[in-house]
């Protein structure tokens, strides 16, 4: 029996483009973890950071690979993928938050 997807995901501009700067191998893991989180709630594959902002996660040798994301309001199975790292400390950068939180409003700014 095959499990409903519970949201699909739209990548912006600058998610794109770092997805597409990666290796084809870590791409497809981190494609492959978004599928996986897209059928069932795992927080090790997809994490609420804020009260708006969430990332995706992928582990690929010994690398962390994070691609931030909101949930469309107007949408409500849509998540919204903003921009992408690699993971260097422990902590994720604040600054990288407040990059996802900009990118959120100027989605919203555009689509009005």
């Amino acid at each position: 029996m095959a499990v409903e997807k519970r949201f699909e995901v739209l990548f912006l501009e600058e998610a794109g483009t770092f997805l597409k700067s990666l290796p084809v191998k870590v791409r497809a893991k981190i494609q492959y973890n978004i599928m996986v989180a897209q059928h069932e709630n795992d927080p090790e594959l997809f994490k609420k950071l804020t009260s708006e902002i969430w990332e995706f996660r992928t582990r690929f040798n010994g690398m962390a690979y994070r691609l931030f994301a909101f949930w469309d309001k107007d949408a409500r199975a849509m998540v919204i993928a903003t921009h992408g790292l690699i993971k260097k400390t422990q902590k994720t950068p604040t600054n990288e938050i407040k990059k996802a939180e900009a990118l959120m409003k100027a989605y919203y700014e555009q689509k009005k």
